[in-house]
C-alpha cells in the first residue's frame, strides 16, 4: 500500500502538471478560450457512454493487468503528445483526438486503480485506504500546479507531457509487485474462478437502480456538483468582483482550499463505518458554509470561511467514495464504478453551465447562497421523506404487558 501510494502520488503530480499545461497549449493554438473548453469536453465525453463498458471490463479482467496495460497505454499517448509539441506538429484536430483516446482509456483505468488500491489492504480498512488516496490525491495536485511552471519555464510545454509519460511508465512499473493484503476483498478474476457468464452491463446497471442508498448518494452528490463545489468558478468571480481582489487573492483563496482538501482527506481516512447518512450531514453543513460565504463582507472573512469549506467538502467526498467502493458485492464494484462514472461525467458537463446562468441571473454572491439554500433544502427534504415512508414497528402484546421496541417483522423479513 505504501509502494501504491508512492506511484498514485507520482502520477497524479505528472497529470496535474499535464493538466495545467494543456489549457495554455490550446489557448497558444487556438486563442480561442471556447475551444479550450471543448477539449476538456472531448476528454471527458467517452465517460458519459463508455464508463459502464469499462467497469464491466474491470470485473471481468485482472484487475493488476487492466490497470498496468491501461496505465502504459496513457504513457504512449503523452509521449505521443510531447513529441507533437517538442516537433511543432500539434494542431488542433491530432489535441482533439488524443485528448479522447484519453478519456476512452480512462474509462477502464480509472476503477481499475481504484479497486486496486482496495485489494491492498483488509476489508475493514477499506475507508482508511480510500482516505489515504483522498490525500496522495490532493497533494498530487499541489505538487503537480507547482512543478509545472518551473517545467515549462525552464524546459517547455512538451517537458511536462514527457514528465507525465514517465509517471504513467512508474505506477506501470509498481504494480505487478503488488500482493493483496491478508483479508482482502479478492476480485472474482484473480482467486482462480472462473468469471461467471452473466457479468454483463445490465446487471451493475440493474443494482445501482435497485439499490436506495446508491441512488440516495448519487442525489446527494449531484445536487451538490451542480449548485456547490464549482469553487473555481463562483469564487473567482466573487474575489476579483464584489470582493474586489485580484488574480493574486484568488490564488489565495485556491491554496486555502487544497490545505482544507488534504486536512479533510486525513480526517476521512480515519472514518471506520462511512454511510450515506453522514455524506448527506456533510453536504448540507458544507452547503449552509457556503450561503455564509456568499454574504461574506471582506476577502478576511471569506478565507476563515473557505477552509471549513474545503475540510467538509474533503471528508464527504471520501465518505461517499468508500460507500460506493464497498456496498456492492465484489464481483460487481467495476460495473457499480462505471455507472457511477458515466452519471458523474452529467454533472462535470452540465453543471458548470448551470451554475454559469445563476450567476448571470444572481450575481456571484447570489449564486453561492441560492446554490447553497437549494442543496441543504434538498437533502433536508430527502431526509424527512425518507423518515415518513419508514415503516413503524408493530409491537407484540404478550400476557404481562407490552413488549415495546420489539418489531414483528425482524431483518430477514
Amino acid at each position: 500500500m505504501r509502494w501504491w501510494s508512492v506511484a498514485n502520488f507520482v502520477s497524479n503530480a505528472g497529470t496535474w502538471m499535464q493538466l495545467t499545461v494543456q489549457n495554455l497549449l490550446v489557448l497558444q493554438i487556438t486563442g480561442s478560450a471556447a475551444a479550450t473548453g471543448l477539449s476538456m469536453s472531448v476528454q471527458a465525453a467517452p465517460a458519459l457512454l463508455m464508463s459502464v463498458l469499462g467497469g464491466a471490463a474491470v470485473d471481468r479482467w485482472p484487475r493488476k493487468v487492466t490497470a498496468a496495460v491501461s496505465q502504459a497505454l496513457l504513457a504512449v499517448i503523452a509521449f505521443t503528445t510531447a513529441a507533437l509539441v517538442a516537433l511543432d506538429r500539434l494542431d488542433m484536430t491530432s489535441l482533439m483526438v488524443l485528448a479522447a483516446v484519453t478519456g476512452i482509456v480512462a474509462t477502464v483505468d480509472n476503477p481499475a486503480c481504484a479497486l486496486l488500491g482496495n485489494d491492498l489492504v483488509p476489508a475493514e480498512d477499506v475507508p482508511s485506504a480510500i482516505g489515504v488516496g483522498a490525500l496522495v490525491f490532493n497533494a498530487g495536485r499541489l505538487a503537480g500546479a507547482a512543478l509545472a511552471g518551473v517545467t515549462v519555464g525552464f524546459l517547455g510545454t512538451s517537458a511536462a507531457y514527457f514528465a507525465n509519460g514517465f509517471s504513467f511508465l512508474f505506477v506501470t512499473a509498481v504494480i505487478p509487485f503488488l500482493r493483496p493484503a491478508a483479508g482482502a476483498v479478492r476480485h472474482v478474476a484473480e482467486s482462480g474462478k472462473r468469471p461467471r457468464r452473466d457479468m454483463t452491463v445490465r446487471e451493475g446497471l440493474a443494482f445501482f437502480a435497485r439499490r436506495p442508498r446508491l441512488l440516495a448518494l448519487a442525489g446527494v452528490t449531484g445536487v451538490s456538483a451542480v449548485f456547490g463545489r464549482n469553487y473555481g468558478l463562483t469564487l473567482a468571480v466573487l474575489v476579483t468582483g464584489p470582493l474586489a481582489g485580484g488574480a493574486g487573492a484568488f490564488g489565495t483563496v485556491s491554496t486555502v482550499l487544497a490545505v482544507g482538501g488534504i486536512l479533510g482527506a486525513v480526517l476521512g481516512a480515519r472514518l471506520r463505518r462511512p454511510s450515506v447518512r453522514l455524506v448527506g450531514a456533510l453536504a448540507a453543513a458544507g452547503a449552509l458554509l457556503q450561503v455564509v460565504a456568499g454574504m461574506s463582507p471582506s476577502l478576511a472573512v471569506l478565507l476563515v470561511l473557505v477552509l471549513p469549506m474545503a475540510v467538509v467538502e474533503s471528508v464527504s467526498d471520501t465518505a461517499g467514495t468508500a460507500v460506493l467502493q464497498t456496498d456492492p458485492p465484489a464481483h460487481l464494484r467495476g460495473r457499480v464504478l462505471g455507472v457511477w462514472g458515466s452519471i458523474g461525467t452529467v454533472w462535470g458537463l452540465g453543471g458548470p453551465p448551470a451554475l454559469g446562468l445563476l450567476m448571470e441571473l444572481a450575481g456571484p454572491r447570489g449564486a453561492l447562497i441560492t446554490g447553497g439554500l437549494i442543496i441543504a433544502g434538498s437533502i433536508g427534504a430527502g431526509h424527512l421523506l425518507r423518515s415518513r415512508r419508514a415503516p413503524a414497528p408493530v409491537l407484540l402484546r404478550t400476557r404481562d404487558a407490552d413488549t415495546t421496541g420489539r418489531p414483528v417483522l425482524e431483518a430477514a423479513a
